[in-house]
């Protein structure tokens, strides 16, 4: 019992919202552009993306103790290989396995979408692992943001927009960029409260390159854009869209302003709960006032 309990913190399922937002927003989205959904779709594109996101971490978990980045003084929660709660060797294996399931779930949507989907799919793996992996780790080269922007937002709404609907459309980029956007600050956070061990490690995230200052400049940033970015809708007729998600916006704020007056420290776990509930809370609305105009 034990094992299972360190392989489902290891998988980190606190971050799987980052994987159920784009499906239900670009669900959502075409649902109420009067598109008929097939929920199949849907579920499958969202049991294949909580795999590359386990995965994704594990290999996070693996390659951030190796190159020395999580180590016993590391404010952010446990990590099961630094803590030696499993082996690097099983870890590792792991994360293949969470990708190979991926892959899984994901081949009935090659069938469904074709080459499109296998140029999405595979673009996605291979980011996923090269996230910490690799010769080119993109976290370790301040590209952490820009991959989750891209995969947990514009891709992922994108391409199970396109399943749905069989078109690729400029308002599903601009529904990817809003919650990508918000993603991308649980990241933004993460590396805030580590900047000093990811300095040590030579890890050069945006927050080791912009400094603490530029960080918190960045997350504000970040927690803004989405609620601007949404009063497009009200151009194409779905006013919903820009009016209801910002409700959440008292969230946003209040992360904001803790983590400007807030250093660096264990403290940043809760605010990682925030970013979290703030990504979730706006997708759910997003989504939510999509759905209102597919009843008309």
């Amino acid at each position: 019992m034990s094992s299972v309990k360190y392989w489902i913190e290891a998988a980190r399922p606190k971050t799987l919202t980052a994987a159920l937002v784009p499906i239900w927003v670009a669900t959502a989205l075409a649902a109420g552009l009067g598109f008929k959904i097939q929920i199949w779709i849907s579920v499958l594109a969202l049991l294949s993306s909580f795999f590359i996101q386990i995965g994704t971490n594990l290999v996070n978990d693996y390659y951030d103790f190796k190159k020395g980045a999580d180590k016993s003084d590391r404010l952010g929660p446990r990590r099961v290989t630094q803590s030696g709660l499993i082996s690097e060797k099983a870890v590792k294996i792991g994360a293949f396995a969470s990708f190979a399931i991926a892959v899984a779930f994901a081949v009935p949507l090659v069938w469904q979408g074709g080459w499109v989907i296998v140029t999405i799919g595979v673009a996605s793996l291979l980011a996923g692992y090269a996230y910490t992996g690799g010769p080119f780790p993109l976290a370790y080269r301040g590209m952490g943001e820009v991959f989750v922007l891209i995969f947990f937002g514009l891709v992922a709404v994108g391409g199970l927009f396109f399943l749905q609907t069989g078109r690729f459309d400029k308002l599903s980029l601009i529904a990817g960029a809003q919650v990508g956007l918000l993603a991308t600050v649980l990241i933004a956070v993460n590396n805030l409260r580590d900047i000093s061990g990811d300095k040590r490690a030579g890890k050069r995230t945006v927050a080791v390159r912009l400094g603490m200052q530029g960080a918190r400049i960045e997350i504000a940033l970040l927690c803004l854009l989405p609620f601007l970015i949404g009063v497009y809708w009200t151009f194409e007729q779905l006013r919903w869209a820009t009016i209801i998600p910002m409700v959440a916006l008292p969230i946003a704020r209040s992360l904001s302003r803790k983590v400007s007056s807030t250093e660096p420290s264990a403290e940043y776990n809760r605010f990682l709960g925030q970013a979290a509930l703030l990504h979730l809370v706006f997708g759910a609305l997003l989504g939510g006032a999509f759905f209102i105009y597919a009843r008309h």
